[in-house]
C-alpha cells in the first residue's frame, strides 16, 4: 500500500465526517457563499480543527480560490491545510541522522506523553524499524510505575530483536535511564529509545521528574536527548493542544507523533496543533499492526482529510 492510500485509509472517519457535512460543496469553484462557509465551519469544527485554525484555513482557502478561478474548494482546502501542517519547515526526521553527538555516542530519543497515548507500543514499533534498518538499538524501560509496563516493553524488544534495560517496579526512573545510557555507550549502541511513564501534564511533581530524566540524559551522553518525541492520542482531539503546551514547559519538544488516527473522526486536531503551537509532526499511527505507522507527510495528510 502506498503512502497516500495509508493516509486515506487511516483518516477515513475524519474525512467522512468532513465530506458528509459538506456534500457537493467541495467541488464548487468561485466565491464561497455564506451558506457554504457555514457548512464548512461546522464540518471543520466537528473534526476538531479548532476555531482559530478553522478561520485561518477558510480565509486562506478563499484567497487561493480568488487567485485561481479554476481551483475548487477541495483543492484550496488541501493546499492550505498542507501549508499549515508544514509550517514553513523542512521535513523532520526521527533517527540517528538528527544526532549532533560524536560517532561513538548513541542517538538518544525520549518518548513522552500522557497515560494511554500509546507510547510503549509506538516505541516498540520504532525499535523494530531501527533494527530492520541495521541500527543496534536499546530500549530503556523508564516507566517503573505502571503495572507490567516494563514487561510490555520486553515483549516488544523480543519482537524487534533488540535489547532492553529495565529495573524493578518503583525504581527511580532517572537511575534506570542513567544505567541504560551508560550501558549503551559501553556497547557502542547506535540508537537508544527511552520509554517514559505516562504522566498527566497537570501533575507538577511528575513533570519535574521528566525534567530530571532529560538532565541525566545530557550528563551521560552530551547533547542528549537528541530528540524528544511527544506522543499524542489522536482520539483526544484538541486536548492535545493543552498537553503539548504543558510538556513543552518541562522538556524541549522536538516533534510530535500522533497515534490512533484510524479510530477517530477528530484527526483535524493535527492541523490545529501544528498551526497553533508551531510544532512539527514527524510520525503518525494509522492502525494496530507492527508497520501501521508512517513518517508524516503534510500533503498526503491534507489530501487524506478532504479527498
Amino acid at each position: 500500500m502506498n503512502l497516500w492510500n495509508k493516509f486515506r485509509d487511516g483518516l477515513k472517519k475524519t474525512r467522512d465526517a468532513i465530506v458528509t457535512g459538506l456534500g457537493t460543496a467541495l467541488g464548487l469553484s468561485g466565491p464561497v457563499d455564506p451558506a457554504t462557509q457555514e457548512l464548512l465551519e461546522d464540518a471543520l469544527l466537528g473534526a476538531d480543527v479548532g476555531p482559530a485554525t478553522t478561520d485561518k484555513l477558510i480565509e486562506r482557502a478563499k484567497k487561493r480560490m480568488g487567485q485561481d478561478r479554476a481551483l475548487d474548494l477541495r483543492g484550496a482546502l488541501e493546499a492550505t491545510a498542507a501549508e499549515l501542517l508544514a509550517g514553513g519547515r523542512g521535513p523532520v526526521t526521527f533517527g540517528p541522522g538528527d544526532a549532533a553527538s560524536g560517532e561513538s555516542a548513541p542517538w538518544v530519543a525520549l518518548i513522552v506523553g500522557v497515560n494511554g497515548a500509546g507510547k510503549t507500543t509506538f516505541t516498540g514499533k520504532l525499535a523494530a524499524s531501527f533494527a530492520r534498518a541495521g541500527h543496534s538499538t536499546l530500549l530503556v524501560a523508564a516507566d517503573t510505575f505502571r503495572a507490567a509496563a516494563s514487561e510490555q516493553l520486553v515483549v516488544w524488544a523480543q519482537r524487534a530483536g533488540v535489547e532492553v534495560i529495565r529495573a524493578k517496579d518503583g525504581a527511580d526512573p532517572a537511575s534506570v535511564v542513567h544505567d541504560g545510557l551508560t550501558s549503551a555507550k559501553a556497547r557502542g549502541t547506535k540508537v537508544v529509545l527511552v520509554d517514559t511513564a505516562g504522566r498527566l501534564h497537570t501533575k507538577q511533581n511528575l513533570m519535574a521528574e521528566l525534567e530530571k530524566i532529560a538532565r541525566i540524559c545530557g550528563r551521560v551522553v552530551p547533547g542528549a536527548p537528541h530528540h524528544v518525541l511527544l506522543v499524542l492520542d489522536g482520539s483526544q482531539g484538541l486536548n492535545g493542544l493543552a498537553q503539548a503546551r504543558e510538556f513543552g514547559k518541562s522538556v524541549p519538544i522536538t516533534s510530535l507523533a500522533v497515534t490512533k488516527l484510524d479510530g477517530t473522526s477528530r484527526g483535524g486536531a493535527v492541523v490545529a496543533i501544528a498551526d497553533q503551537l508551531q510544532l512539527p509532526v514527524s510520525l503518525v499511527g494509522l492502525g494496530e499492526g507492527l508497520d501501521d505507522w508512517e513518517a508524516f507527510d503534510p500533503a498526503a495528510y491534507a489530501k487524506g482529510l478532504f479527498e
